[in-house]
C-alpha cells in the first residue's frame, strides 16, 4: 500500500533531479554551521537560507523559487546518511507520513 511518505519521497526525488544545486547548497550551509562549532542545527533553517540566497523576482516582482516545506526532513536524513560522522546534527522525528494513506 502506498503511503503519504512514498508520495513525498517521489516528489523530493523529482525535485532533486530538477534542482541538484539545492543539495550542493544544503551541504555547504550545513558544513558552515558544523565548522562554526554547532553540534546540531535545523534543516528547515538551511532550506530557508537557500530560499533567501536563490530566490529571484519574476516580472511581477514575485519570488520564483519554491521548495516544499515537507522536503527538509529528507534533506536532513540524506545529509546524515552521506556523512555518518555527523549523525544527529539534524534532529529528526518519526515521519508520521509513513503511517498515513496516500492522498
Amino acid at each position: 500500500m502506498k503511503t503519504r511518505y512514498d508520495e513525498i519521497k517521489e516528489q523530493v526525488k523529482k525535485f532533486h533531479k530538477a534542482h541538484p544545486e539545492i543539495w550542493v547548497l544544503f551541504k555547504k550551509f550545513a558544513f558552515e554551521k558544523i565548522k562554526q562549532g554547532l553540534n546540531n542545527y535545523g534543516a528547515k533553517n538551511i532550506i530557508e537560507r537557500i530560499r533567501w540566497e536563490t530566490d529571484k523576482p519574476n516580472e511581477k516582482g514575485d519570488g520564483t523559487f519554491k521548495i516544499n516545506n515537507n522536503y527538509h526532513p529528507f534533506y536532513a536524513r540524506a545529509f546524515m546518511k552521506q556523512f555518518p560522522e555527523h549523525k544527529g546534527f539534524f534532529r529528526t522525528r518519526e515521519q508520521i507520513s509513513m503511517k498515513q494513506p496516500a492522498t
